[in-house]
């Protein structure tokens, strides 16, 4: 062996285990994922919580209230919107922004905007319009006014004499007794809000400049009464048909 190759390999030994040592190392570990959050995002609002059943507070007629006059309304139920409880009786403010008689030529035209909610707690800005949709009212039963429980006749009875047999002609009922009720009395009607909306008679709905509802009718003059409960919305138009 010459000098020269007796130099060389422990040279080439060298690299060789050097290649080896590489080929066994452990690749460092990828650091670990974060984990992913708990919390997610906030839905978007539903078209449920863009709708507000809204009592008005004045009487609004197409054409004899004016563009511009201010107008209150209340929240008839609590509504959740974004994750914030907007309280019943909640006041809402706005204005009439379109307002337009029926005339032999023109259709009515009605469209009021709700800028700001208001109630104890807070407020908040809004812009939501008035649609064709609105709660009747309805007339129910009115519940039985007597005091306290029914008692029988044998209870308001008051000892003397024999115990009336309700078979016999001479039987009179006991005051206050089942059978002493006048069956032909009615009931006292009492007036209720009914659960479901309806779409306003002769009322078509539409979209304006900037997205505005306008509310139109070619048949009769558009009226909103006083303490009837309206529906606004801030997001899709809500068809009447």
């Amino acid at each position: 062996m010459s000098p020269r190759t007796a130099a060389v390999l422990p040279l080439l030994f060298s690299f060789v285990c050097s290649i080896a040592l590489l080929g066994q190392e452990t690749p460092a570990p990828s650091a670990p994922a974060p984990p992913e959050s708990s919390t997610s995002a906030t839905a978007p609002m539903s078209a449920a919580a863009r709708d507000f059943p809204i009592i008005m507070q004045q009487s609004v007629v197409a054409g004899k209230t004016p563009v511009g006059t201010k107008v209150q309304a209340k929240l008839g139920v609590a509504t959740l919107v974004e994750g914030k409880v907007i309280p019943r009786n909640a006041v809402f403010s706005g204005e009439v922004i379109e307002s337009a008689p029926k005339t032999a030529t023109d259709a009515s035209t009605l469209s009021i905007r709700m800028d700001s909610i208001q109630w104890k707690d807070g407020s908040a800005p809004i812009k939501a319009y008035l649609t064709g949709w609105y709660y009747p009212t309805m007339t129910e039963e009115g519940q039985d006014l007597q005091y306290g429980p029914t008692l029988s006749q044998k209870a308001t009875w008051n000892g003397q004499g024999a115990y009336p047999d309700p078979n016999s002609r001479s039987y009179k009922p006991f005051p206050g007794s089942e059978s002493d009720k006048d069956s032909s009395v009615p009931a006292t009607p009492v007036s209720a809000t009914s659960h479901h909306r309806v779409a306003m008679k002769d009322v078509e709905t539409g979209r304006g400049e900037d997205g505005v509802i306008l509310l139109v009718s070619k048949r009769v003059n558009i009226k909103l009464d006083k303490l009837t409960t309206y529906v606004l919305s801030t997001g899709e138009l809500l068809q009447t048909k």
